[in-house]
């Protein structure tokens, strides 16, 4: 494999997705969203990009393992206990599979993300 392989986020072309949260999963405002997934891997497990999202609240339900990089922003994670962590730029952290919530976007959100969703998950 050559160096033309390597994949960098900040020359990268990729065209953005454009997308909302189901209306069934929306419980606050309008949280529009927006995706450059900069990179998959052949077996489709592995990808990684950059995410931007709108105000708003909606519910989640991981069956990936997330890590995440703020850019920009202030989110707030809670649990399906309520228990809540508000986390802004310069923070990183891993969401495991399994995870039950919400995510609440305050100010407008960018993020790095590296997703790995377990075959047969």
């Amino acid at each position: 494999m050559t160096l033309d392989k390597i994949v960098d986020f900040a020359s990268s072309t990729t065209p953005a997705e454009h997308y909302r949260p189901a209306k069934e999963k929306v419980l606050k405002g309008d949280p529009e969203q927006n995706v450059r997934n900069h990179y998959s891997s052949p077996c489709g497990q592995f990808s990684s990009g950059v995410w931007e999202g709108a105000v708003g609240q909606w519910t989640v339900n991981y069956t990936e393992h997330e890590y995440c990089e703020i850019l920009q922003g202030v989110s707030v994670l809670r649990d399906r206990d309520g228990s809540a962590r508000t986390v802004r730029a310069g923070d990183r952290f891993v969401i495991p599979a399994g995870f039950s919530g919400t995510w609440e976007v305050l100010e407008p959100c960018r993020k790095v993300y590296v997703i790995f969703e377990a075959k047969g998950a």
